[in-house]
C-alpha cells in the first residue's frame, strides 16, 4: 500500500461515497454494516452533503449504544513520568496526588520512560507511591514503557504486568499505536527504534490477560493512508474480540506537539476537518459491537471542531485534565484544563448534559453508567 504524502487530504469520488451510503442506511441502526473494504474507504473520503449524511448515521449509532443525552467525561491529572520520579522533596508525587484527589480527580494518568539511570524498581515504586498517597484509578504506562520495566528488572512482560497489578495498577494507556502498520511505523519512528506492530499488539494483549483494561488510539494525520486507516481499526476489533479488554476508543490527529523531532520539518500539514468528521464516523461505525465509547482529543482540536464530532458519533470527552496550585507543570498537557463551563458549553451545543465517569465508565462512587449495549 502506497503511503500518502504528509496529511493530503483524500477525497474519495462522490459515487463511491454515494453507493457506500446507500449500502449502510439498510442495515439496521445501531448495528455493524456488511460493507466491503472499498465501501468503508469511500466512507473515509466522504466530503460535503454525504459528509453531513455519513455523521448522522455515526451519530444514530452513538445513540443507539450509547446512552443518548450524556455527554460523558472523566476528571483526572497527567503526569509525566519522569517528572513524577524526580518529585521526591516539597512539592511531593504524593503531595501532587493528594491535591488532585481533593479536586475531585479519580484518576491519575501517567506515561512516559523513566530515565536510563532510574532504578530497576523505578515503575512499580510510582505505582505504590501514587496508589498509597490517594485512592484513585492510575491509569499508567503505554505498551514501550512497560516493555522498558520489564526489561530494567529482567523478567518478562506478563511478569511485570502481574507485579504492577499487584501494586495498583489500574489500567494502560493504548496509545503509542499510532497505526498498527509496520511500513507506517518505519517512518514515523526514529532511527533505530523498533517500531514493529505486533510488539504493541502483545503488551496490551498481556495486559488484558493480566486483568488490567486499556484504551485503544488511532492516530491520524500523517503517512497513513484510509485503507491504512481501516486496517488499524480492523485490527483493534480483533483484539477486542479476543481479549475485551478496551474501555474505549481515542482518536487523536498528528499536531505538532507530537510529531517526531526528525518529521517535523516535513509535517508541514495537518488532518483537515473534512478528514477528522469522517475518521470519527467511520470509527464508531466499524466498531459497533466491539466498542461501545468513542472519545474525542479535545487537547488535540479546535473548539468547533470538537462540537463537529460531537454531533458526528463521540459520546465521551475524555479528561478535564486538572492543573491545581502546587505544580501545574507537572503534566505533559499542562495548562489545557476544560473547565467546567467549556465542558458544559461543548454538551450544551451537543444537545446533551454533562455525566462524570470513572476510568471505567462507571459513576463515581460504583454505579455503572446507563447505557445500551454492554460489552
Amino acid at each position: 500500500m502506497v503511503l500518502r504524502a504528509w496529511a493530503t487530504d483524500r477525497r474519495a469520488p462522490v459515487e463511491r461515497v454515494a453507493a457506500a451510503l446507500e449500502r449502510l442506511s439498510t442495515a439496521p441502526v445501531g448495528t455493524s454494516a456488511d460493507l466491503c473494504e472499498e465501501e468503508w474507504i469511500a466512507l473515509l473520503g466522504a466530503d460535503g452533503d454525504l459528509l453531513d449524511e455519513l455523521c448522522a448515521h455515526a451519530d444514530a449509532a452513538r445513540r443507539a449504544v450509547t446512552d443518548p443525552e450524556a455527554l460523558t467525561y472523566v476528571v483526572n491529572r497527567n503526569l509525566d513520568t519522569a517528572v513524577a520520579a524526580s518529585l521526591t522533596a516539597e512539592p511531593s508525587l504524593e503531595d501532587l496526588v493528594v491535591e488532585a484527589h481533593e479536586l475531585g480527580a479519580t484518576e491519575i494518568c501517567m506515561q512516559g520512560p523513566l530515565p536510563a539511570d532510574a532504578p530497576a524498581e523505578g515503575y512499580l515504586n510510582l505505582i505504590e507511591r501514587i496508589t498509597a498517597a490517594a485512592p484513585v484509578h492510575l491509569h499508567a504506562y503505554r505498551p514501550p514503557e512497560i516493555r522498558d520495566a520489564a526489561a530494567r528488572l529482567g523478567i518478562d512482560v506478563e511478569e511485570f504486568l502481574r507485579r504492577a497489578r499487584g501494586a495498583g495498577l489500574g489500567s494502560v494507556p493504548g496509545t503509542a499505536a499510532q497505526i498498527l502498520d509496520d511500513e507506517v511505523r518505519a517512518v514515523l519512528a526514529p532511527s533505530g527504534a523498533d517500531h514493529a506492530r505486533d510488539r504493541w499488539i502483545e503488551v496490551i494483549t498481556a495486559a488484558h490477560e493480566a486483568g488490567l483494561f486499556s484504551t485503544a488510539t488511532v492516530l491520524y494525520g500523517h503517512v497513513e493512508t484510509p485503507g491504512h486507516v481501516l486496517a488499524h481499526l480492523r485490527t483493534l476489533c480483533g483484539i477486542q474480540s479476543r481479549t475485551g479488554g478496551f474501555s474505549e476508543l481515542i482518536l487523536m490527529p498528528m499536531v505538532a506537539d507530537n510529531t517526531p523531532p526528525h518529521l517535523r520539518s516535513a509535517a508541514e500539514a495537518i488532518a483537515s476537518r473534512r478528514e477528522t468528521r469522517a475518521i470519527h464516523a467511520v470509527a464508531r461505525l466499524v466498531t459497533l459491537g466491539r466498542f461501545d465509547h468513542i472519545q474525542v482529543a479535545w487537547t488535540k482540536l479546535d473548539a468547533d471542531v470538537v462540537d463537529e464530532v460531537l454531533r458526528g458519533g463521540v459520546d465521551d470527552i475524555g479528561g478535564m485534565l486538572l492543573d491545581g496550585t502546587i505544580m501545574p507543570s507537572a503534566g505533559p498537557e499542562a495548562g489545557r484544563l476544560l473547565d467546567a463551563d467549556t465542558l458544559a458549553g461543548f454538551a450544551e451545543r451537543a444537545g446533551r448534559t454533562p455525566v462524570q465517569r470513572t476510568t471505567a465508565y462507571r459513576q463515581p462512587g460504583g454505579r455503572p453508567i446507563p447505557h445500551r449495549a454492554g460489552r
